[in-house]
């Protein structure tokens, strides 16, 4: 190789070479092609993971609550981290959305709560008090254990 540089839209990178058996100089281009990390909807639509997306859904379950903002990051970082871990490089939401809740609701169960509301799709107030008796449920669970 006898030099390397940047493209000037900076999305490759160009390399002058010199081949070795005739001594004739030729330009490569390089660039990354990286394939997106993607997440498979309910409806069965892909699109690619968007850590500013989970972080926002978890500000609102979390505004006005007692929660760190340190703690909603560990919390993007697992979920992107389970993403990057797929073979596949393909998660489902509902594989996401029980890994944060679950996550939640060892912090905050309001934020749970309303993690869970949003993200269960909750048709009535039915569906919200069986969410709400499984919570306190498992609550009185752990206290006699």
């Amino acid at each position: 190789m006898v030099d390397s540089r940047e493209t000037k839209e900076g999305d490759s990178i160009r390399r002058r070479r010199e081949c070795e058996g005739c001594n004739k100089r030729f330009t490569t281009y390089e660039r990354i092609d990286e394939i997106p990390y993607m997440v498979v909807k309910k409806d069965g639509r892909r699109e690619k993971f968007d850590r500013q997306k989970v972080l926002s859904g978890l500000l609102h379950a979390c505004e006005k609550r007692p929660v760190p903002a340190a703690k909603l990051e560990q919390i993007v970082d697992e979920t992107e981290a389970y993403v990057v871990d797929s073979p596949e490089r393909e998660r489902s939401t509902s594989e996401l959305g029980e890994l944060i809740m679950t996550r939640l609701k060892a912090i905050d169960t309001v934020a749970y709560i309303r993690f869970a509301s949003v993200y269960r799709d909750f048709k009535d107030v039915r569906e919200f008090k069986a969410e709400l008796e499984e919570l306190l449920n498992g609550k009185d669970t752990r206290k006699r254990h």
